[in-house]
C-alpha cells in the first residue's frame, strides 16, 4: 500500500478517535447533571412550600388581628346595652352582637383550616428535605464515578493525540494539506473503505477502474462522486 495512503488511514482514523472524546465527556456529565436536575426541582419545591407556609402563617396572623378586634366589638357592644333607651336601638344592637359572634366563629374555622393547611405543609417540607439530603447523597458518589471517568477519558485522548502529533511529525505537508480540504466537509469521513465496490462515505458504487485502482493502493484515490479519499480494507482470514 501507498505509505502516504498508510499515513492518510492512520490519521483519519486517529482524528476519528480523537472525536469520541468530547461526546464521550457529554455522555458522563450528563449522568451527573440528571441527579443536580432532579435536586433543584427539590430545591424548587421547597422554596414554594416555604412561600405557601409563609403564605399561611400571614392569613392566620390577619384573622388573629380580626378575631380580637371582633371580641372588642363584643366587648364595646355589652358596654353599649346598659345604654340603650328603646327597642329599635335594642334590635341594632342584637343584630350588630350576632353579625360579630358569626364573624368570631368563621374566624375560628379559618384558623382551625389554616393551622391544618401549615401542618400538612410542614410535613410535606420535611419529606422534600429528606428527600433532597438523599439526591445531595447520591450527587457526590456520582461525582466521584464521573470525575474518574472523565480522567480516564482524558488520559486515553492526551494518549492518542500524542500519537497523532508523532504521525504528524514525519507527514508530507502537502498531503496533509489536502487531507484537510476533504475533512473541512467531510468530517471524520474523510478517509473511508470501499466496500461491496460502493464508497462507505456517499455508499454510491464506484466503477470497475476506480475499484482496481484501489485495490492494487499505489496511489490516494479519491470517489469519483463525492470526492472522500478511498482505500480497500485488509480481508479477514474469515471473509478470504
Amino acid at each position: 500500500m501507498n505509505k502516504y495512503l498508510q499515513d492518510l488511514i492512520k490519521l483519519s482514523k486517529y482524528d476519528s478517535i480523537i472525536s469520541m472524546f468530547e461526546p464521550k465527556i457529554e455522555n458522563e456529565k450528563s449522568k451527573l447533571s440528571t441527579f443536580v436536575e432532579v435536586a433543584e426541582s427539590i430545591k424548587s419545591q421547597i422554596n414554594d412550600t416555604y412561600a405557601q407556609i409563609d403564605d399561611v402563617k400571614s392569613k392566620r396572623t390577619k384573622n388573629n388581628i380580626h378575631l380580637a378586634e371582633l371580641k372588642t366589638k363584643l366587648e364595646d357592644i355589652a358596654r353599649k346595652n346598659s345604654e340603650i333607651t328603646n327597642e329599635k336601638e335594642l334590635k341594632a344592637l342584637q343584630l350588630e352582637e350576632e353579625i360579630a359572634k358569626e364573624q368570631i366563629s368563621f374566624a375560628n374555622e379559618e384558623i382551625i383550616r389554616l393551622d391544618e393547611i401549615a401542618a400538612a405543609k410542614e410535613e410535606e417540607l420535611k419529606e422534600l428535605q429528606a428527600k433532597l439530603a438523599e439526591e445531595e447523597d447520591s450527587i457526590k458518589e456520582i461525582k466521584v464515578s464521573v470525575d474518574e471517568a472523565i480522567e480516564k477519558i482524558n488520559e486515553e485522548r492526551n494518549k492518542v493525540s500524542q500519537e497523532r502529533a508523532e504521525l504528524l511529525e514525519t507527514f508530507d505537508k502537502k498531503i496533509l494539506t489536502f487531507y484537510q480540504k476533504i475533512r473541512r466537509w467531510a468530517k471524520d469521513t474523510a478517509v473511508v473503505p470501499v466496500r461491496d465496490q460502493a464508497c462507505y462515505g456517499c455508499y454510491m458504487k464506484i466503477n470497475d477502474k476506480t475499484y482496481s485502482e484501489v485495490i492494487k493502493s499505489e496511489e490516494i484515490i479519491n470517489c469519483p462522486h463525492c470526492g472522500r479519499i478511498l482505500y480497500k480494507e485488509e480481508e479477514t482470514a474469515e471473509e478470504a
